[in-house]
């Protein structure tokens, strides 16, 4: 990687935290509960927030009607925290990053609430979160990347995010920032787990000012 990479950004959901089982109830549960079983099952619900895919799945219910459908996801999903944990290389990654001085940052397409719950089950605590609700348009837009970017000081060619869905990639790319990706995913820079992003970030020279 020719980056000088100044700061990380880290996607939630199956990226820094391994919540895929969880997802897939929590979503299961809410098309239940709506008669929507076989849409929810059908549809690509990864890197999507909820208000996205509510409107992808019901595209006749009013905003009043979105809005009430996305508390109930939120509620859902908040209550489903069982085997959420942090993803393979996690924890390695994040300690490279403080012993290196590097600031980080998680980018998520989740609401405040349910990333909050999220990553207390996996027990990470980030320096500066960026959730769906700070920002008017979601992934793939770019301006979450752009706007955690901003708070930490650092240009976005210095910023290097890690993803795991398509929308986050192309969010990344957007942004003018250096991609790497999970899942098999095509990037800038393609990794198998996080503890992969440690080695090399380990090799990196040490954080410059932005």
């Amino acid at each position: 990687m020719d980056t000088d990479v100044r700061a990380v950004l880290l996607d939630m959901d199956g990226t820094l935290v391994d919540s895929d089982a969880a997802v897939e109830r929590s979503w299961r549960a809410w098309g239940e509960r709506n008669g929507m079983l076989e849409e929810v099952l059908a549809a690509d619900l990864h890197g999507f927030p909820a208000r996205v895919m509510i409107r992808r799945l019901a595209p006749h219910l009013s905003d009043e009607e979105v809005a009430l459908a996305v508390e109930s996801m939120v509620d859902i999903e908040c209550a489903d925290l069982d085997g959420v944990t942090a993803t393979q290389g996690a924890r390695e990654l994040l300690d490279v990053l403080t012993g290196r001085g590097l600031p980080w940052a998680v980018v998520t397409g989740a609401g405040t609430r349910l990333a909050r719950a999220r990553l207390g089950a996996a027990g990470i605590e980030p320096p500066l979160l960026v959730s769906v609700d700070d920002v008017t348009r979601a992934k793939p837009d770019p301006e979450a990347y752009l706007h955690a970017a901003a708070l930490l000081g650092v240009a976005p060619a210095g910023c290097l995010v890690v993803e795991d869905s398509a929308p986050g990639i192309a969010a990344g790319r957007a942004a003018g920032m250096t991609v790497a990706a999970l899942r098999g995913l095509p990037a800038d820079l393609p990794i198998a787990h996080l503890g992969e992003l440690a080695d090399t970030l380990r090799r990196q020279a040490p954080a410059a000012t932005a």
